[in-house]
């Protein structure tokens, strides 16, 4: 049912992976996989969120589940729209007035591709769209104050993208934005169980894997996880038993990507915010981030304390949150622009 109530200011972290909703004063509202199903043949939406995501690889010809939002950018703009719609009517209810929101978006994307987001959101019912980047927005949601003129590094590894920034003085510095995030550890893994076990396996079961015993740091305690698919040979349903030692090997070059990007930042770095990092340490944000051992790796190739924010996966929806505060400011220092 929903509720009635004036418009309101909303902040969404857009995510390849999850659309996580926050409302000024009442917080987090709402959290919803980033999945619509839609009939073909008359355009019409079936599911969004959670119902559509359990439609993945199980519709008819005429159904088809899909992800609207690849690597951190809208891949359909037709779809996201629809999925922002019913996102926005769900958080909002009848509002009397069309809601201003904020929007989280990667560090590097285009002008094109800002666009996309800003048009998107309007057609979907925004009285006004303001853009925030990622890494900014998970920094304010870490509880890190970016104000001051001192360096901190966050890492945020969401479904489709990693966005790497030193942040001082409210904005990035040095910022980098690479498409390996948490969508690309599960690409790995159903190359790795298919080139090993000869199996088939689909998205939703790569991901149950990275969760349950992904890891890439070697674990004191080898956990073992069963797998389900369909053999390659036979074309018949099996079951193998994988181990999560084995998971380091399958998932270490996304990793090293990561790592690698990490270093380059940290190249492009002035020394005096190099130096603040070396005593404050490396935040990562982000549900990508949770990846077991990702921590430890990056602390032993860089040398610099890793530190895993709390709520890590929440963290870019509490800081856009956050930013709502600012809102009229924004709005008021446009007019003086105009």
């Amino acid at each position: 049912m929903f509720k009635f109530c004036w418009g309101q200011d909303i902040g969404i972290d857009l995510g390849t992976a999850t659309v996580i909703g926050y409302v000024k004063g009442r917080g987090i509202v709402l959290r919803e996989p980033s999945v619509v199903a839609v009939d073909n043949n008359t355009g019409e939406v079936l599911a969004v969120g959670g119902e559509a995501r359990r439609m993945l690889g199980r519709t008819p010809g005429n159904i088809v589940a899909t992800r609207p939002l690849r690597e951190g950018v809208i891949s359909d703009y037709t779809v996201t729209e629809k999925m922002l719609k019913y996102f926005i009517k769900k958080i909002g209810g009848k509002a009397l007035f069309s809601p201003r929101i904020m929007i989280c978006i990667p560090s590097r994307v285009t002008e094109v591709e800002k666009k996309a987001v800003i048009d998107a959101a309007t057609n979907a019912g925004a009285r006004k769209v303001y853009l925030i980047e990622e890494p900014i927005a998970a920094a304010i949601g870490a509880g890190i104050d970016i104000s001051k003129p001192c360096g901190n590094m966050v890492v945020d590894i969401g479904g489709g993208t990693t966005d790497i920034a030193v942040i001082s003085l409210g904005g990035s510095v040095v910022s980098t934005s690479l498409k390996v995030a948490g969508d690309k550890f599960d690409e790995y893994l159903v190359k790795y169980i298919k080139k090993t076990y000869n199996l088939a396996i689909g998205e939703r079961t790569a991901e149950e894997i990275k969760v349950n015993v992904g890891c890439v740091f070697p674990k004191i305690q080898d956990i073992e996880m069963e797998v389900r698919g369909r053999d390659l040979t036979t074309g018949l349903p099996t079951t193998i038993t994988i181990h999560s030692n084995e998971m380091v090997k399958a998932l270490n070059e996304p990793a090293m990507m990561i790592v690698d990007s990490v270093h380059s930042v940290l190249e492009r770095t002035p020394p005096e915010l190099a130096s603040d990092i070396s005593d404050k340490g490396i935040y990562m944000t982000g549900g990508g981030c949770l990846i077991d051992g990702l921590d430890k790796l990056l602390q032993e190739q860089t040398g610099i304390n890793v530190m895993i924010a709390q709520d890590a996966v929440s963290c870019v929806a509490l800081g856009t949150g956050k930013a709502l505060d600012n809102l009229d400011s924004l709005d008021e220092k446009a007019r003086r622009q105009a």
